[in-house]
């Protein structure tokens, strides 16, 4: 089996019958592939070489891959990821942020997320995309964006775990917004900083809801009705969390990656100071874990991926250096992988760590 890796792939916590042994991941260009050797992953194969890939998702029916683009649209691979065609139909908006999927009343659904933040589904498995008018039809004017042009964007797109029909969207910088109804109606919910990078639901728990951001981790116990500014800047779990992920047999279980710093400062510094720390009570407290890991890393991790399959746990992380770290142990412990790869970014957060890596 094959899963993915990707800055924006809505579909990052799986589980399965069998740990995959491959892995797509979604770098500044291209898509690498990654096979399990021995103790390592390696690079098996490139493609899509020239295209910054911000998201993969998979649709598990079909088990066609879409791929979205930086300024390159979508496409779509119907062999596992080793050939791709451009499917973008009706995408009027071309830089391509987040993808997600999901199913309702048999028909599935895919959601694409772009800059200007507009939102796009196809239920033809990606030959035609239609806009959702009604995400952009919000207060837009105070959505901006710290580095130029400036411009917001759809961030990540999410669910709810016992009704498909209910959308989140993450907008950076803009706010989370609701839908209750497909992406037919929008209602914004307010109450965290409006740098909103996920929305994670706790399946056991819906009315547990964690939103990472730029100002750290933010938690409601009432559906969103009102948050918690769990951990922010100067927190020794990092101040700009991104990734987040849980166990789905467990979801009190969870995993977040978070810099010390903000990309501003990344660039000026040349490091994030990032941290991987996990939970196992739902959120309420957190530890950092450095078994395996270098205190503080450089890099950013810019993707994660959890997969669980018998009860056995491995997660996935990709950093703005290019290179993959990856836990066997549900994060417990972590290794991390020789063989290097282009970097993995949305936009241009790689730059900042340029000076200190080379790539192959």
């Amino acid at each position: 089996m094959t899963i993915a890796v990707s800055h924006g792939g809505g579909s990052n916590i799986i589980e399965s019958s069998n740990l995959s042994s491959e892995l797509l991941v979604g770098s500044i260009d291209g898509v690498i592939r990654l096979a399990k050797r021995g103790s390592d992953w390696i690079v098996s194969e490139k493609t899509l070489e020239g295209n910054h890939v911000h998201a993969l998702v998979q649709e598990p029916q079909s088990g066609i891959w879409f791929c979205g683009v930086e300024k390159g649209g979508i496409f779509a691979s119907e062999d596992d990821g080793h050939t791709w065609i451009k499917r973008d139909v009706g995408l009027a908006h071309t830089n391509v942020y987040s993808l997600s999927v999901s199913a309702k009343n048999g028909k599935t659904y895919i959601y694409a997320g772009t800059e200007p933040a507009h939102l796009f589904v196809s239920d033809d498995l990606g030959l035609t995309w239609i806009e959702k008018p009604a995400l952009h039809g919000q207060e837009t004017d105070a959505w901006k964006f710290p580095a130029p042009p400036h411009v917001a964007h759809l961030k990540h797109i999410s669910f709810h775990p016992a009704n498909p029909a209910i959308i989140f969207a993450s907008i950076e910088q803009g706010g989370l917004y609701r839908s209750d109804d497909g992406g037919d109606s929008f209602e914004e919910i307010k109450g965290m900083y409006n740098d909103v990078h996920r929305l994670i639901t706790n399946p056991d728990d819906p009315s547990r809801m964690f939103v990472t951001g730029g100002e750290g981790l933010w938690l409601s116990k009432d559906t969103g009705l009102s948050w918690e500014n769990i951990f922010s800047r100067g927190s020794e779990y990092g101040g700009y969390p991104d990734q987040l992920v849980f166990q789905p047999s467990n979801p009190s279980c969870m995993i977040v990656t978070a810099g010390q710093k903000s990309p501003g400062q990344w660039h000026r510094e040349g490091t994030a100071e990032t941290r991987i720390s996990r939970s196992t009570d739902a959120g309420e407290t957190w530890e950092v874990i450095l078994n395996g890991l270098n205190d503080k890393l450089t890099p950013s991790i810019e993707a994660m991926t959890l997969e669980e399959s018998n009860g056995v746990v491995q997660i996935f992380a990709a950093t703005s250096h290019g290179e993959l770290l990856w836990s066997e142990d549900a994060g417990e412990s972590w290794n991390s992988s020789a063989n290097a790869f282009p970097p993995v970014s949305k936009g241009n957060h790689y730059e900042a760590f340029q000076r200190d890596v080379r790539h192959s």
